[in-house]
C-alpha cells in the first residue's frame, strides 16, 4: 500500500549460513543506513527516524568497527562527522575542524564519562553545563571586527557558505569591538542557529493560510531556512543564535589576546557575552559529577518551559589546558559529551495496521494513528518494522498505544497502554493482527523467507516494487536524476511508460510535454537530467540497481576492484567475497542478482542506452583517466589526513588505490605511511607516533605515489 513508511530496515543483524553474526554484512547495512540518515538530516533537513534510533545505529556501527579495525573502510560514516555539504552553496574549509560530540543517554553512561576524565586529569577539574540547543551548528568569522563569513559544519572539514542568509539574523553582531577594545585581526565564533517555538508556530500559521505544507519541527525549519537561495526568504523566518564556543582568534598587530580566552571555557563565554554575542544564560559551572547529573535532570524536567527546543545538555571540562591534555578522537573531543534526553512519548489510538511495499518487495507493516503532537510535529503514521515486531509488541487496531518520537516524521510505536479504553487488558480488545497473505498493491502472494523476519511480495511485476525500484535508481545516492521523484515515477508507471529503469533512457521531450505537471520546459529539464545520468560511474550504477545487501560502500569497493561491469559479472563469487568491505553475504546476493535473465536484460538495455559501465580511474577500466598506472603501492596501506593541495579526499584515495594500494580511514601497526595535509586529525597523528608509522608531508604526496617509498627528509 502506498502512503506508508517506505522500506526501512529495522537494523536486525545479518547471519552467516552457520548462524553466526556476519560483521561484514552488518557493517555494510549499518554504513548504508547511517549514510542515508546523515544525508536526510544534514543535507535535506528531513530526518525520517528518531534521534535515539539514529544514535543507536551509529553506536552499533562504531562498536563493530572498534572491534574489527581491519574492516574499517575509507569514508565510513562511523569515522566521520555530519555529511558532505550541499552543492547549492560555495564550500568553506574550516580552519579548525568542527567536530561532533559523543553522546551518553543514561546517568550511568554520564558517570562513566566523568570517571574517564578524572582518571586522566589527576588534579581534578570543573565542568561547564550548557543546554543543547536543537538547531544547526554555525561558524561565524570576523576580520578586523567586521562580520565576513558564516559557514555550516558540513562534514566537519568543509561546510557551506551561508553568509548572506545568516546576515539576516538579528542576533548576529555585524561588528565587534566595544568592550573588547581593539578588535582582533581574526575572530571565529561557533554556535547554534535555531528557530524559537513562537516563530515556528507563526511560520506554520502562514503556511496554512497560503495552503502550503506545514513544516515538521523548529530544527528542520531553521536548517531549511538557512539553505534558501534567496536571503529575503531567510529574513522572514525569525531565526536566532546562541554562541557556545570560541573557534579561533588572532590579535591585531601590536596587541595581545584577552587573558580570559586562554584560561577557561566559562571565562571565554563571559568574554563573548561582553563582546556582544548572545550566550545562553542557562549554564552553570559545577565541581562534581553529581552536580552535573542534577543539572541534566533539572533541565530534562523543565525543557518545555523554554521558548526554544533543547534535546539534552552539553557537558564540558572548563579548564582549557585540561581540554588540550584530554585531546580528541577523529570525530569528537574527549573533553566534552552530550547527555541526550530520552525521546518524548505520547499516547494515541491505533486505528489500523497496513502494509507498504518497498523496492525489493519487502512488505513493511505500519501503524495508522489518530493524529498526535509528539516530538515537535503531528504524527499519524509509525513504522512497525516486521511481523515479529507487531507480535512482540502485541499492538492491535483500537488499542491506545504509546508513541515515542524524537523530532522526526516517522515515530515508533512502543506498545499498548495496558487497561486503557479499548487497549490491552480491556474486554473489548480486538483479536491479534495477522500479516496479510496477499500484496496490497498487486494481489500477489506475500512470503516470509526462511530464517528471516522480513516478508516479501514475490511478484516481480508488482507496480509497488517497480515504483520504489525506479525511484531508488534516480535517487541522489545512485544515478542522481534531478526532478524524478516518487510521485513522477508513479505517474509514468501508471501510464505504462515505465516498466524498468532502462525505459527512462527512451524518454523524449514530446513524450512528456502535456502530461500532468509537465510543460515544455520541465519536460526538457527531465530529459536532460536523464541524459546526464549516463555518465555516472559504475559504482553509482551498482547502487542504483538496488541489489539486496549492496550499499554505497560495497558498490564503490566492487567497482574499484573490478573496474568494469563485465569483469564484475564474470567474476566468481569467491573473488567478490575477497574484496575488502564486501564479504560472503553481499557477494552471494550480487551473484544471484546477475544470474537473473530479467536483470541481465535490463543491464544490456542500459548498455545499449550508452550508460557508463566502468569506474573512472581504475587501471584497465578503459575510461579516460583510467589508463594503467604503475603499481608502486601494491599491498601497502596509506592513510590520508587533512586537506591535500590539488586533491579532493576521493581523488587522493583513488590515486592510492589506482597504484595498487589501500586507503583505510584509520592508522594501525600495518599502515605503510600517514600523509598529512592541512588540518590533519590529531588522533591519526598520535596513532602514527604510537605505532611508529612514517608521517609524510602532504606536499610530498606525489613523490610517494611515484616511488612507492617514504620520502626522505632531505
Amino acid at each position: 500500500m502506498k502512503g506508508g513508511p517506505d522500506e526501512r530496515p529495522d537494523g536486525g543483524p545479518d547471519e552467516r549460513p552457520d548462524g553466526a553474526l556476519d560483521p561484514v554484512a552488518r557493517l555494510e547495512e549499518l554504513r548504508r543506513l547511517v549514510a542515508h540518515h546523515n544525508d536526510l538530516y544534514y543535507r535535506q533537513d528531513s530526518p525520517e527516524i528518531p534521534d535515539a534510533e539514529y544514535d543507536a545505529l551509529v553506536a552499533e556501527l562504531r562498536e563493530i568497527e572498534d572491534a574489527h579495525p581491519d574492516l574499517i573502510v575509507p569514508g565510513s560514516p562511523g569515522q566521520t562527522v555530519g555529511a558532505a555539504p550541499s552543492v547549492l552553496f560555495a564550500p568553506v574549509t574550516h580552519r579548525v575542524p568542527m567536530m561532533s560530540l559523543d553522546n551518553v543517554f543514561t546517568p550511568e553512561d554520564l558517570h562513566a564519562w566523568t570517571d574517564r576524565v578524572a582518571r586522566h586529569l589527576t588534579e581534578g577539574c570543573r565542568f561547564v553545563c550548557e543546554l543543547k540547543i536543537d538547531g544547526l551548528a554555525m561558524s561565524l568569522t570576523y576580520r578586523d571586527g567586521r562580520f565576513v563569513q558564516a559557514a555550516t559544519r558540513g562534514d566537519g572539514v568543509t561546510g557551506e557558505d551561508v553568509t548572506a542568509n545568516v546576515a539576516t539574523i538579528a542576533d548576529i553582531p555585524r561588528a565587534v569591538a566595544g568592550a573588547m577594545g581593539t578588535a582582533p585581526a581574526l575572530l571565529e565564533v561557533r554556535g547554534e542557529v535555531y528557530m524559537p517555538i513562537a516563530a515556528f508556530e507563526e511560520l506554520n500559521r502562514r503556511q496554512h493560510e497560503a495552503g502550503g505544507k506545514a513544516f515538521v519541527n523548529p530544527r528542520n525549519s531553521a536548517a531549511g531556512s538557512l539553505r534558501q537561495k534567496d536571503p529575503g526568504v531567510t529574513a522572514t523566518r525569525e531565526l536566532a543564535f546562541w554562541s557556545y564556543q570560541l573557534g579561533g582568534i588572532e590579535p591585531a598587530p601590536g596587541t595581545e589576546l584577552p587573558p580570559e580566552v586562554g584560561e577557561s571555557h566559562s571565562a571565554t563565554l563571559a568574554w563573548l557575552e561582553r563582546a556582544g554575542f548572545p550566550v545562553n544564560p542557562d549554564r552553570a559551572v559545577v565541581d562534581t559529577p553529581d552536580e552535573v547529573l542534577a543539572f541534566c535532570r533539572r533541565w530534562e524536567e523543565r525543557r518545555h518551559d523554554l521558548p526554544y527546543e533543547i534535546d539534552g545538555v552539553v557537558v564540558k571540562v572548563d579548564d582549557l589546558a585540561q581540554q588540550r591534555s584530554l585531546g580528541a578522537t577523529a570525530r569528537a573531543p574527549r573533553w566534552a559529551v552530550a547527555y541526550k534526553f530520552p525521546p518524548e512519548e505520547r499516547t494515541t489510538t491505533l486505528r489500523d495496521i497496513q502494509v507498504s511495499i518497498g523496492r525489493t518487495g519487502k512488505a513493511t507493516p505500519f501503524a495508522v494513528l489518530d493524529p498526535v503532537f509528539v516530538g515537535g510535529s503531528t504524527v499519524s503514521l509509525a513504522t512497525l518494522h516486521n511481523e515479529d515486531q507487531v507480535r512482540l509488541k502485541d499492538v492491535r487496531p483500537g488499542d491506545t498505544v504509546i508513541v515515542r518520537k524524537a523530532g522526526d516524521v516517522i515515530p515508533e510505536v512502543v506498545g499498548p497502554v495496558r487497561g486503557a479504553g479499548t487497549g490491552a487488558g480491556h474486554g473489548r480488545r480486538r483479536p491479534p493482527w495477522h500479516f496479510p497473505t496477499a500484496c496490497p498493491v498487486c494481489g500477489g502472494p506475500l512470503v516470509r523467507l526462511p530464517d528471516e523476519s522480513d516478508t516479501f511480495c514475490t511478484n516481480l511485476d508488482c507496480s509497488g516494487q517497480r515504483i520504489q525500484r525506479i525511484a531508488h535508481f534516480a535517487s541522489r545516492a545512485a544515478m542522481d536524476i534531478e526532478g524524478l521523484g516518487e510521485q513522477r515515477v508513479e505517474l509514468f508507471v501508471g501510464l505504462g511508460m515505465l516498466n524498468d529503469v532502462a525505459d527512462l533512457y527512451a524518454f523524449r521531450v514530446d513524450d512528456l510535454a502535456g502530461l500532468e505537471g509537465f510543460g515544455e520546459r520541465s519536460a526538457q529539464n527531465l530529459v536532460e537530467a536523464i541524459a546526464t545520468s549516463r555518465s555516472r560511474p559504475l559504482s553509482r550504477l551498482l547502487v542504483g540497481l538496488g541489489i539486496r545487501h549492496l550499499g554505497q560502500v560495497g558498490s564503490v569497493a566492487l567497482a574499484r576492484a573490478f573496474g568494469s561491469l563485465d569483469a564484475l559479472m564474470a567474476a566468481p563469487e569467491s573473488a567478490l567475497a575477497d574484496v575488502e568491505g564486501v564479504g560472503p553475504v553481499i557477494a552471494a546476493s550480487v551473484v544471484r542478482w546477475f544470474e537473473s535473465e530479467v536483470n541481465r536484460g535490463v543491464v544490456e538495455r542500459l548498455r545499449a542506452a550508452g550508460l557508463q559501465l566502468e569506474e573512472p580511474g581504475v587501471p584497465g577500466s578503459g575510461v579516460p583517466g583510467g589508463e594503467a598506472l604503475p603499481q608502486t603501492l601494491a599491498g601497502k596501506s596509506v592513510v590520508v589526513s587533512g586537506t591535500l593541495e590539488g586533491y579532493t579526499r576521493d581523488e587522493a584515495e583513488a590515486a592510492i588505490v589506482g597504484r595498487g594500494g589501500k586507503s583505510p580511514s584509520s592508522v594501525s601497526a600495518r599502515t605503510f605511511a600517514l600523509v598529512v595535509g592541512a588540518s590533519p586529525g590529531a588522533s591519526k597523528v598520535s596513532a602514527a607516533e604510537r605505532h611508529g608509522v612514517p608521517v609524510v608531508d602532504g606536499t610530498r604526496f606525489a613523490e610517494l605515489l611515484t616511488t612507492g617509498e617514504v620520502p626522505t627528509s632531505s
